[in-house]
């Protein structure tokens, strides 16, 4: 009976009427109930946000299990001083005494800008020229050659990405076709791909990437067949046919015409053949018959005459790289006497430079005009923010003093071309810009494809002084592609660097240069040393190898010469809607 009494009244606690009768005991129940909810509750919360920061220390542990293999192990040339051994492409390494760890997280970051550029592209356009990000397709701009591919070869290898270079190498040894009857640009297919398989057979000795360089070059050498040496600048790779484009008038373009140099000459020291450095250096012979003592040239070559027609004078569009190329044949002929005429003709072209140089009101940036006639023009494209560099780069083959005069001119011109992207909504730059007495810059043409010019300044002038201020700006830049250009399948560019509007083109040269130099800019100055390498106008390093004899004679001869090989628009870009 006592049992029962008990379970009685336990009953009437369970009983809801017991509490409709006593509205003290209901609130009590209710506050218990509302704290045991919340205890549970919190329970719950700080075991999932436990488990997130458990799985992102998991992620943070595998980076920097990354970047320690990166460090220490023998693979890629992520941290490695790279020694060239003969032909054979053979490296030998050297891990370097120190590297900063903030170098070291934004290298890692770039690198994996560069594993979810190329994973897009391998995934909507393997193959294929180049990736159209937004509608997740590939497009053949450059007749189906594998632009991209090829042009991302050695970024792939630098940084150590060793499975998705092996596909591609897979591709270029048992895909490629360059027997194409396409009109190819004889410079485009230079620079993007003679230029990208030579440097990945430098790099890793593969003679696999050697054989497709000399079958792309030998389809392009028929452009070389004209009355003076100038070669036409578009070639039908499978018929060999060559033209100019008809908007030139039936001219050649100057940079087009004069940017095979590197890698026709690398193609002859590599293979023991000279015709290809014959061609090309037979161009610079014949533009030194007639160059003029301020050593600038108009972009548009006859090349029937070998003389120059009367248009504008930039070291932007359909100039720049010619110049470009004059210093870096003298570098990688190792700045023998064999080579030293291109040197000559290039500071030539440097005291030009100066007369070109202007600065704005009221901040002072400096810019390097444009000249029709006698005409200067306020105008600097982002393609002339490759200047620096190669100013800077050729700073140190002067005497003291003006060593340090045109040094300072490339820091001047930097700071400009970094003010281009400081200067928009965006923080990127636009293609081109003018200069107004008062206003200092405004954005001409406001599309951003991509562009490397002003990162690859960087780079130079972060190697060649050591001021960390200019891997600052490079990290910006790249945030700033990060924030405008990453999208779910690549990057693209903006049709408006003001609104931010997005185009639908992933450039193959932003994985070839812009990655690579942002890459290069957070690496130790061994990586790709310029004691050791070259770069071409597309970013592909190419091995110094001293040249012996005399080259070219440029005593003014009307045959073409023949040099002893002795073995020891920069790019047009493509604005695509979305």
């Amino acid at each position: 009976m006592g049992r029962s009494r008990s379970l009685l009244s336990c009953w009437r606690y369970i009983n809801p009427a017991y509490y409709l009768k006593r509205p003290t005991h209901l609130a009590l129940l209710f506050i218990v109930f509302v704290c045991v909810t919340l205890f549970v509750w919190d329970r719950h919360t700080i075991i999932r946000e436990h488990e997130e920061e458990v799985s992102k220390l998991n992620e943070e542990v595998i980076q920097w299990q990354n970047m320690l293999e990166e460090l220490m192990n023998d693979k890629g040339f992520s941290d490695a001083k790279m020694n060239y051994s003969g032909r054979s492409g053979g490296i030998k390494k050297k891990t370097d005494v120190s590297d900063d760890p903030i170098d070291i997280q934004r290298r890692e970051k770039v690198k994996y800008a560069m594993i979810h550029a190329w994973n897009s592209y391998e995934k909507y356009a393997w193959g294929q020229d180049e990736l159209q990000p937004q509608t997740k397709n590939g497009v053949d701009s450059f007749g189906g050659l594998g632009a991209t591919l090829i042009d991302s070869l050695d970024t792939l290898y630098i940084m150590g990405l060793n499975e998705q270079f092996q596909r591609a190498r897979e591709w270029v040894a048992n895909t490629s076709d360059f027997n194409r009857n396409y009109d190819a640009s004889v410079f485009e297919t230079t620079i993007r791909v003679v230029g990208g398989l030579l440097s990945t057979y430098d790099l890793s000795g593969d003679k696999v990437f050697l054989e497709k360089a000399k079958d792309i070059a030998d389809r392009l050498l028929p452009a070389w067949n004209t009355p003076s040496g100038i070669p036409y600048n578009i070639i039908n790779l499978a018929q060999g046919n060559a033209r100019n484009p008809g908007w030139t008038g039936g001219n050649s373009i100057l940079a087009d015409s004069a940017t095979e140099q590197l890698e026709f000459i690398a193609l002859s020291q590599r293979t023991g053949d000279p015709k290809y450095q014959q061609k090309v250096e037979n161009v610079i012979a014949v533009l030194n018959k007639t160059f003029p003592a301020d050593g600038l040239l108009p972009i548009y070559i006859n090349p029937h005459r070998g003389t120059p027609s009367h248009s504008t004078i930039t070291f932007g569009a359909m100039g720049d790289s010619f110049y470009e190329y004059l210093l870096k044949v003298w570098i990688q002929g190792n700045r023998t006497a064999a080579v030293n005429h291109f040197r000559e003709m290039w500071e030539r072209s440097m005291e030009g430079l100066l007369s070109l140089v202007r600065r704005t009101t009221p901040s002072s940036f400096a810019y390097i005009c444009e000249k029709n006639g006698n005409t200067l023009i306020d105008k600097m494209d982002e393609l002339a923010c490759f200047a620096p560099g190669m100013i800077a780069l050729g700073a140190s083959g002067y005497g003291p003093e003006d060593s340090h005069k045109f040094l300072s001119l490339a820091e001047e011109l930097a700071w400009t071309c970094y003010n281009f992207y400081q200067s928009t909504p965006t923080k990127l730059a636009g293609e081109n810009y003018f200069f107004h007495g008062g206003q200092d810059l405004s954005v001409g043409t406001s599309w951003n494809i991509l562009r490397p010019e002003t990162v690859e300044s960087l780079f130079y002038l972060w190697r060649l002084t050591g001021n960390k201020t200019y891997q600052e700006w490079g990290w910006n830049i790249f945030e700033a592609f990060e924030k405008n250009s990453h999208v779910e399948s690549g990057y693209v560019g903006l049709k408006d660097v003001n609104t931010g509007v997005k185009d639908n083109m992933m450039q193959s040269f932003f994985l070839a240069e812009t990655l690579k130099y942002l890459y290069l800019l957070f690496s130790p100055p061994s990586v790709i040393s310029l004691d050791e390498w070259v770069f071409n106008t597309e970013a592909h390093p190419l091995k110094i190898v001293a040249r012996q004899g005399q080259g070219v004679d440029f005593g003014g001869s009307d045959e073409h010469n023949k040099p002893v090989v002795r073995l020891g628009v920069r790019k047009e870009g493509r604005f695509v809607d979305g």
